[in-house]
């Protein structure tokens, strides 16, 4: 019997309306290469809805995708809605209530493209963040009191659970266990954040024991963004808090290229609930319209995607796409050098799958 899933697409805002469709086809096009079935439902969920109904979506949102097998993001955020409004109005909430508290990013330096790194090659850049994702600085917990005075005070807290802490560290070396490299560094700042960080050592520590034969090392946050830089052959698999693995995996992309080409995925290991997986790049509305947003991190999420699903053959189809798109400047977008057109990158890519 033929296997069928059932997908979630939110194509959200801004170049997310553009590129999400676009792998939505890629996707199509390997399952009826592969043999399986995909059933796509679209919701509208996003700053235009906020506009027309006050909310990003539904107050029944998140149970109306809970039976989905995986959700298909591409892109939160759009000028005239707060940032803080747009997240967590929708992507916050769908990563705790779904409980995906891994955030995977992949960072490799594909053929075709090249590094901003003078000498680099494909060989140097290859390494996957993961970050924690739903608790550490990014907690509710806070407030601001005597606003508008000159006593005002803002308070945020930072929140590291042994829950939270010791599964995204377990998440992290079990990935590790997958690599021909088998390492972890974990980022830290224990130098100067004196609870959360100590606390994060500690746990980094007891996870190491609990994994042996996997390598490890640890830095401080601000050494770790330069060492991404001067060395990023160091590094196989990064853990991090939610704040500094937001921060070093657009770094990350960046090494490799372009954020342009970052695919991302929000995992609920257990799979109680369906995973979610977006591009990095965000809504881009500077570019929203004209054409030019570059496909690739977009269909590279569905490749994400179908590996999450088992679909391993048909992931890896697609990503030998990109790189065959990506071989002639007419086929690559201008973020990468290149001189091709949304629509010009995505015939490539999908030329390539047929």
């Amino acid at each position: 019997m033929t296997k069928t899933y059932r997908l979630a697409a939110i194509p959200g805002d801004g170049i997310g309306k553009e590129v999400l469709p676009i792998g939505q086809r890629a996707v199509d096009a390997v399952a009826s290469k592969f043999g399986f079935n995909v059933e796509w439902t679209e919701f509208d969920w996003s700053c235009e809805r906020y506009h027309e109904t006050g909310r990003m979506m539904p107050e029944d949102g998140i149970e109306q995708i809970k039976s989905f097998d995986s959700i298909y993001l591409g892109a939160v955020g759009y000028p005239g809605v707060p940032d803080h409004v747009s997240l967590w109005g929708l992507l916050i909430p769908l990563r705790r209530e779904l409980d995906q508290y891994a955030n995977v990013r992949p960072v490799r330096l594909l053929k075709g493209i090249t590094s901003p790194l003078a000498g680099r090659g494909a060989e140097d850049i290859d390494f996957i963040v993961v970050r924690e994702n739903v608790e550490g600085e990014y907690s509710e917990i806070g407030g601001r009191v005597y606003q508008g005075t000159e006593h005002e005070a803002a308070i945020q807290e930072s929140i590291l659970t042994r829950r939270g802490t010791d599964r995204i560290m377990d998440y992290a070396f079990d990935l590790a266990k997958t690599r021909p490299r088998k390492q972890v560094a974990s980022a830290t700042k224990s130098n100067g954040i004196i609870h959360t960080m100590p606390f994060w050592d500690e746990r980094f520590a007891a996870a190491s024991e609990r994994h042996p034969g996997i390598e490890t090392s640890q830095f401080h946050i601000d050494i770790m963004t330069a060492h991404f830089v001067l060395h990023p052959d160091w590094f196989d698999v990064v853990v991090a808090s939610n704040l500094f693995g937001d921060i070093l995996s657009d770094l990350g992309p960046a090494v490799a290229g372009s954020i342009g080409i970052a695919p991302s995925a929000n995992i609920n290991p257990e799979g109680k609930f369906p995973s979610m997986f977006e591009p990095v790049h965000g809504s881009a509305p500077d570019i929203a319209g004209k054409g030019i947003a570059n496909p690739v991190a977009a269909v590279w999420t569905g490749a994400m995607m179908l590996e999450h699903l088992g679909e391993r053959e048909a992931a890896a189809e697609i990503e030998r796409a990109i790189e065959v798109s990506l071989e002639s400047a007419e086929t690559k977008t201008r973020d990468l050098g290149g001189t091709a057109d949304t629509a010009g990158s995505a015939a490539a890519i999908l030329a390539a799958l047929q």
